[in-house]
């Protein structure tokens, strides 16, 4: 399985700063990106209860949050570095756009389409961090050096 490679080590860095912990700080890039993408399906799962529950401030809280984590997924893809990295940025793009029509709309049918994009995109992740396939030690998905 060959997978998307991400920009600089600031953007690494940056991504581990803001959304986690000690062991977002300290996880290897591979890692960092599932945890994302662990992220990303909770807050997708937990934004769509809310809007099911007519809760608008929590629905707004999570799938804004859900969008800050594709913006920083988009800003730090390199789509030149991998064959799919410009597919992978407009369906990022896609995402951001639905996710703001779901949030405005309080439309949770909106919300599960993107969870139904996002969910395989992180077993994917999750499964060529398991076997081990993700980049090289010296060209990792996120945090190569310029």
């Amino acid at each position: 399985m060959t997978l998307p490679t991400y920009g600089t080590n600031q953007a690494y860095q940056r991504a581990a700063g803001r959304y986690g912990s000690e062991a977002a700080a300290t996880a290897s890039p591979a890692k960092l990106v599932v945890m994302l993408y662990d992220r990303l399906v909770l807050d997708l799962a937990r934004g769509r209860q809310a809007q099911l529950d007519g809760d608008r401030e929590a629905a707004n809280e999570q799938l804004a949050h859900a969008q800050d984590i594709i913006a920083e997924l988009l800003s730090s893809l390199d789509v030149d570095a991998w064959e799919g990295g410009a597919g992978l940025a407009s369906l990022y793009r896609w995402l951001i756009r639905e996710l703001i029509a779901a949030n405005v709309q309080l439309d949770p049918q909106r919300t599960a389409g993107c969870l139904a994009v996002v969910e395989p995109l992180r077993d994917a992740w999750t499964e060529a961090l398991t076997k081990g396939a993700g980049a090289p030690a010296a060209a990792p998905l996120i945090g190569a050096t310029a």
